[in-house]
This record gives C-alpha cells, sequence and structure tokens, in this order.
C-alpha cells in the first residue's frame, strides 16, 4: 500500500510538470512564422471585424464636409469684404465728385460775379456823367431825349445782369453800404443823428456784393 501511494505522487508530479512547463519556440521559427500569419485586429479591417472602417471612412467624410463648409464661409467673408470696400470707394468718390462739382459750381458763379462786377466798374461813371447831363441840359432841348434814352438803355443792361442801384435817403447810415462825405445839422425836418439826409450819388450792388457805396450827408 505504500509503495502504490508513492507511485501516485510521482505521477501527480509528472502531470503538473507536464502542464506548466512553457513553451519554447522551435529553433526552426514555425512559432515566429505562425504568430506573423496570424491575423491583426488593427490591419485585418472590416474583413476580420466587420464594421471596424465604416464609423472611421463616415468621420472622414464629416470632416472633409466640414471643411469645404469652412472653405465655402471664408470665401463669402472675403467676398463680403471686398464687397463693403467698393461701395466704401464708390461712396468716397461719389462724395468727393459732389464736391467738386459743387466747388467748381461756386468758382464759375463767383468768376462771374467778378467779371460783372468789373463791367459794372466799368460803365457806372458813364451812367454817372449822363445823369449829370440830365439834370444841367434844358427841358426844352431836343438832344435831352436820346440823352434819357441812352441813359435808359445802359440802366436796363446793368438790371439784366442782376445790378441794381440803391439810394439810401431817409435810412440810417450804415458804414458797410454807405460812404459818407458830408454831415449836416439836423434841420426842421428833425433827422435824428445818423441819418442819411441827402444822397449825392447812388450806390450800385450785385446780390450781397457792393460794386459801389451810395455817396451820402448824414445828419449830426
Amino acid at each position: 500500500m505504500q509503495r502504490s501511494s508513492t507511485s501516485q505522487r510521482h505521477n501527480a508530479m509528472t502531470d503538473i510538470d507536464q502542464t506548466v512547463e512553457p513553451q519554447v519556440p522551435d529553433q526552426d521559427g514555425s512559432d515566429s512564422e505562425e504568430l506573423r500569419n496570424s491575423p491583426d485586429v488593427s490591419a485585418s479591417g472590416a474583413a476580420g471585424y466587420p464594421g471596424v472602417q465604416e464609423p472611421l471612412a463616415a468621420d472622414v467624410a464629416e470632416d472633409d464636409e466640414a471643411a469645404e463648409i469652412e472653405g465655402d464661409l471664408d470665401e463669402l467673408v472675403r467676398t463680403a469684404t471686398q464687397r463693403d470696400e467698393y461701395l466704401a470707394l464708390a461712396q468716397r468718390t461719389q462724395a468727393d465728385f459732389e464736391n467738386y462739382r459743387k466747388r467748381v459750381a461756386r468758382d464759375a458763379a463767383a468768376a462771374q460775379e467778378r467779371g460783372v462786377s468789373g463791367l459794372a466798374k466799368e460803365l457806372l461813371p458813364a451812367l454817372d456823367n449822363l445823369d449829370r447831363a440830365i439834370a444841367a441840359a434844358d427841358q426844352d432841348d431836343p438832344l435831352l431825349q436820346g440823352v434819357r434814352l441812352v441813359r435808359a438803355e445802359l440802366a436796363g443792361a446793368l438790371t439784366r445782369a442782376g445790378i441794381e442801384s440803391f439810394s439810401p435817403e431817409g435810412e440810417q447810415f450804415d458804414p458797410s453800404l454807405h460812404e459818407a462825405v458830408a454831415t449836416a445839422e439836423q434841420g426842421a425836418d428833425g433827422a435824428s443823428s445818423g441819418t442819411v439826409v441827402e444822397v449825392y450819388q447812388s450806390g450800385y450792388r450785385l446780390g450781397a456784393s457792393i460794386i459801389r457805396p451810395a455817396r451820402v450827408v448824414v445828419a449830426a
């Protein structure tokens, strides 16, 4: 009985050694070849594990679509920016043109006014001489009517050019409109001090511009 038990223990130890003995690869590399030929999960793809590549392909497609949308948005932003720049340039150009047109119109009007004023200054002495001739002529003189006609034609030409005469008798003296050539004592007419009591020579103006101030006598 004792020998039988010893034999059983020996057999059990032998089985354990065979169970836990590590597998040593063959020297000819057959195990390595087997490992190399074994299926690789990361490389097998859908063949070994169906459905692994499909989510990856969908993610790539979504990334491409997102990148395309982002590119379109960038292009729209650039287009909108260029549009705003062109619009601002067009508005500035239009404003500059309007300012230029107004400036040219003002310059043309000022040049025309200077030309008319210059011509009027040359003609006013002749008009004054005609007035003196009419005042000194005999009313029965046959030439008086002709002188009056010439004076009327000349005055009409100045009026058509926008020039008007003014006689400020009875008005308050204004140094911007009148030129005082003499002063007079307050008479029986009761004119207050600074009032124009007599006009020696009528004044002429073109719009707001004074071509020649009126020459007047002012009450002291």
